[in-house]
């Protein structure tokens, strides 16, 4: 059986998969799940992610991995060449934090915006402090992040790899909603995305986005508002949304039953 990785190609942890298997030369199909983020997604895909979110991981009869860090460590495991994790304790420790931070802080920033600016859950006042908030919080995380960077060519270190894959989709995703780094971080930037297996998934994820070639943002809104597709609130994104002045869109969300939270599993 055919290594299959479910795919959205705007998911960055999506990406960060894929960026990962096409930089170790792992061939895999990236399907795409039918009735994402409505809870009708087809056996396969659920059966692998209970959560009902991409990346789902499957190979052969038995692999059926959820969350990006743990398919990460499976690929690492799995095709331990080339190595994409730095060689010291300290140095593999030190992206794994950047990974953490990244997936649990930053990514909340872009899919937010996508909330307001494309989904619009919120007008005027709401809007702006939820706007100013994020444009607040971006200078900062890129100010964290270049001092992660330091010296280095990569975040990886010498080499690109692990910590590099784990902030590019993110920082990808971010620019796309007009903020660009500066620096050393616009530097790293421009160099990570000469990368072919980058610019796969960055010029895959412009043709989707919201207000690319392929997009149907009416549509989308229209089933947001209608609640059959729901967008999922997991805890991060639950945290930005309330901390950047969104309360009342979480509120509203659930009154019009058209936001979702992770279910039990089974």
């Amino acid at each position: 059986m055919a290594l299959v990785l479910y795919d959205h190609p705007l998911s960055p942890y999506a990406q960060k998969v894929k960026i990962a298997l096409l930089e170790k030369g792992v061939e895999f199909e990236a399907p795409l799940p039918e009735g994402l983020g409505t809870g009708a997604s087809i056996e396969d895909f659920m059966a692998a992610s209970p959560r009902g979110e991409v990346p789902a991981l499957l190979e052969g009869d038995d692999v059926r991995l959820f969350d990006s860090t743990i398919m990460l460590e499976y690929i690492e495991d799995r095709w331990p060449q080339p190595p994409l994790l730095p060689a010291g304790a300290l140095e593999r420790a030190r992206v794994r934090m950047i990974e953490d931070a990244i997936d649990t802080h930053v990514e909340a920033i872009s899919w937010g915006l996508a909330e307001i600016r494309f989904f619009g859950r919120a007008s005027s006042d709401v809007a702006n402090k939820i706007e100013e908030s994020a444009a607040e919080q971006i200078a900062g995380w890129y100010r964290w992040l270049s001092g992660q960077l330091d010296d280095r060519t990569w975040f990886n270190g010498n080499s690109f790899g692990w910590g590099d894959l784990a902030v590019v989709p993110f920082v990808n995703s971010i620019t796309r909603f007009g903020f660009e780094p500066v620096g050393k971080l616009r530097d790293w930037h421009v160099r990570v995305n000469e990368r072919p297996s980058v610019t796969a998934c960055r010029e895959a994820a412009e043709e989707a986005a919201f207000d690319g070639p392929r997009s149907d943002i009416e549509g989308l809104k229209a089933a947001v508002a209608s609640g059959v597709f729901k967008r999922e609130y997991r805890d991060h994104r639950l945290e930005w949304m309330i901390k950047s002045g969104g309360i009342s869109v979480v509120l509203d969300g659930l009154d019009r039953n058209n936001i979702r939270f992770t279910d039990v599993f089974g």
